[in-house]
This record gives structure tokens, sequence and C-alpha cells, in this order.
């Protein structure tokens, strides 16, 4: 991770991006490579403190990433989540691959798809071994061929745009929970697609069936649409889901895998619509909710449907998204207010978070904890900007820095900017320090130097 003192600011625009280590370390660095032909000097652009003049460009400073790609599916994938695989955990040497599961939200009911992607061959953006000699332009050519990225699609249709889609290995079975614009909660199994995306043989097979995705299990008891739904991480199989109309529903699995029981008297102290739920990583019967009534509420399965902690007035508007630290008792929130709150649970019904960020500009999209660093977590906005954060930074001495750094959080590690209407992020929990986000514009998968 960067040291405190390393505010790493990025910039995107379309397929450009402007980044800068504002450390003291490539200050001469920077200083030196930034002057113009007219001996003009390149400054770090920060979103929401600065603008474009006319005759500026933003132009993309490699080094401020470890790794750096963007891809497309087609019609944009408004929700995705990361599976998991037998490659190991926190791993970093390069190249690196990555199994997803995404649903699409393309312009009519009938051209969605549910895809389940392998993206391989990833490499990083600078070589691993820069002391070698330069060799020849054809071993150059040669080299970069061999270090092109790869992905293959498995791609079911699927009737109506796909809200929200969560995975969770159950048994020898990799579940996908999708809520889709229908007002139904489905269940997929994942199988046909993980073999397809491995061989080219089942590949060949699986495209020659192209058939409709057919669920394992669904829930029309909703009635409505939503985007509310999380796997327990305690329990294999065990779902809870939450609709536009305020009403949450916990699922418990069968035995057999092919079905679940789901309690018909919903969890509804909610006023308005339930954005999003996560289970606690620690406790089996325990889960959060957030909603548009402004609100974030904590729940016990074992406890009346009607009994909750909450923080009545948690945002000023709508809060759209939650995280559960996997190893502190904090919960992270975003809210349409544009505010990052971190909630400590043992003081959660006094109302009032114990850290509150105002960076982005418009309403809160995506939160997360870093799986594997408790103190470290990443946000996205409306304002497409994705932002990672570091709680454990307590100071940040930016000496003779651009006068536009001070004004940032100490806690605030990187900017990263490009995606045109970010809507999902998730850190990779197998693969050290990178992100993967989501936004009409395509997939983004990076690691920065910050982290």
């Amino acid at each position: 991770m960067a040291a405190p003192d390393e505010n790493t600011l990025v910039h995107e625009d379309e397929d450009e991006v402007e980044e800068m280590d504002a450390s003291d370390s490539d200050k001469d660095e920077m200083d030196e490579e930034g002057k113009g032909e007219e001996g003009g000097q390149n400054e770090v652009y920060v979103p929401g403190v600065q603008s474009l003049q006319q005759g500026e460009e933003l132009e993309m400073d490699r080094s401020a990433y470890r790794m750096y790609h963007e891809c497309q599916t087609g019609a944009p994938c408004l929700s995705f989540d990361v599976l998991p695989d037998a490659e190991g955990e926190l791993r970093e040497k390069f190249p690196l691959s990555m199994l997803m599961c995404a649903g699409t939200q393309a312009d009519t009911a009938l051209s969605n798809r549910l895809i389940v992607m392998r993206m391989h061959n990833l490499y990083g953006t600078e070589k691993e071994n820069e002391e070698e000699e330069e060799s020849s332009d054809e071993s150059d050519d040669d080299e970069e061929e061999e270090k092109k990225p790869q992905m293959e699609l498995a791609m079911m249709p699927h009737y109506g745009a796909i809200n929200r889609v969560r995975v969770t290995q159950n048994g020898e079975q990799s579940l996908a929970a999708v809520w889709c614009e229908k007002g139904q909660v489905e269940i997929f199994d994942l199988r046909p697609q993980l073999e397809a995306v491995h061989s080219s043989t089942a590949m060949a097979a699986f495209i020659k069936q192209h058939k409709e995705a057919t669920p394992l299990f669904s829930f029309s008891g909703h009635m409505t649409e939503g985007f509310a739904i999380d796997w327990s991480p305690k329990v294999p199989g065990r779902l809870v889901s939450g609709d536009c109309n305020k009403n949450i529903h916990v699922w418990e699995p069968q035995e057999g895998g092919t079905s679940w029981k789901i309690d018909q008297r919903p969890f509804s102290s909610h006023t308005k619509s339930v954005e999003d739920l996560q289970w606690s990583p620690t406790e089996a019967t325990v889960f959060a909710s957030c909603s548009v009534d402004q609100s974030i509420r904590v729940w016990d399965t074992r406890a009346p449907p009607k009994s909750m902690l909450s923080a009545n007035e948690a945002h000023s508007s709508d809060v759209n998204v939650i995280s559960w630290n996997r190893t502190e008792p904090f919960l992270l929130s975003g809210g349409d207010d544009g505010f990052l709150k971190v909630w400590d649970l043992r003081q959660f019904q006094s109302g009032h978070p114990v850290a509150s960020f105002k960076q982005h500009s418009a309403p809160i999209t995506s939160v997360e904890w870093n799986p594997n660093d408790s103190s470290v977590f990443a946000a996205s906005g409306a304002d497409d900007v994705i932002s990672q954060w570091d709680l454990s930074v307590e100071s940040s001495d930016i000496g003779e820095q651009a006068e536009s750094l001070k004004k940032l959080p100490p806690q605030l590690l990187f900017l990263h900017q490009g995606q045109k209407e970010v809507k999902e992020l998730h850190w990779h929990p197998q693969i050290q320090g990178t992100l993967i986000s989501t936004a009409l514009s395509g997939f983004n998968v990076f690691r920065t130097i910050s982290v």
C-alpha cells in the first residue's frame, strides 16, 4: 500500500486517463517530465475541484496503475459479481485470471443475457523485468502478442433486464441470484457456463444449444421489482431479498440444493424502497438493510419481523448502498447526498457515524470494503468517479504540493475516472488490491499503486 503521503489522483476522459503520484519521492521526476514544449508543466487534476480549460487535455500516466484493462459485453451490465476460482488466494503474479457473472440491461427485454465471463492473460502496466536489454522490434511485437488479454463469454438469453446479480458457492453448485425487472428473484446454476468458458469443446456445445436461461428456482412473492439481494457468507444457500415496496424476505435452502423455503411474513419496517442488503460476516442470523426512507436497519431473523436496530436519519436522502466490514464491526453506507459514512455497530443506535466523507459530487452508486484490508474501501458515484480510501491514514504531509491537494481528506488514496455512469464495483477477493467496476461504457479491471 502507498505511504500516507502518497495521495494518488486519477482522471480519465473517455479513453484517456491523467494520473499523478503526488509523493515527494516522485516530485522531481514529475517536474522534469511534466514540462511541455513551451516550458509549461502538467498539473494534478482533481475532480470536483478543478475543471478543464479550453485546449487542455488529459493523458494517461500508466505508472499510477499496477494493472489496467477495459472490456465490453455488448449491452451494458448494471450489476455483476466475482465468482470464486481455484487459482489461489491473495495472488499478485502476472498473468492473472478471474471469473465473473453479470446481467445485462438491454434496450429490449428479449435482448438481455446472463453472462459468465473468464478474463485471463492479464498483465500489469509495466514489464516485470525493466532492466533487461532492449530487444529487437520483432521480439517486442511477439511479446506484445503474447501479453494480449483474453476473454471468453458464455451468455444465456434472459427475458427481462437484470437489476442485480449475486453469486455463491453451495457445495458443488455455483449459484447466481438474479433480481430482474419482471418482479422475480431467480436462482441459476452456473456450472454449464463455467464449463464453457474453460473449454472450447464445451463452449461449442453451449453455443449450439442457445436456449433461454432456465432458473433452478424463482420467487414471485415480492409482487414488484427490486434491487436488494445478498447471499449469507455463514450459511450456504441462505438468501435475503428486498423490493421497491419496502418488503424483505429471507430464503432458507432445502435439502437437495434446488429449492428454498421463503418466509411469507416480510420484514417490513422500512417505509419506502429497500435499496441494498448485507448479511453479517460473523453472525448467521443478522443482516442489514438500507432504504429510500433514509434509514439503515440491522435485523436478526430470530426476532419478530418488526424488531431491529435502526439509524433513522442515516443520510439526508436515499441510502443507496451498504457494505459490512469482514473483520471489524463497521458498516459503510453511501447515499443520494453524495456522502460516504462509516458506522460503528457498537454505537449504531446513537445515529452518529464515526466517519463521514463528502468527496463525490453526485449520488453514491456502490461501496465495498477491501476483503483483505479492513481499513480500506472503495466507492463509486454518479459523478463518474471511483474513489479509494484508507481509514488508517490520520495525516498527510503534502509539503509544497499543489494547493488543490490540501483540500482533500488525508484518507483519500486515489480517484479514478473514465467510465460513464459507473453502476457497481467489487474488489476481487483472491487477487490483491484489484478492483472491477461496471458502467454503461463497459468494465474496468485495475489495481492502483495505492493499494
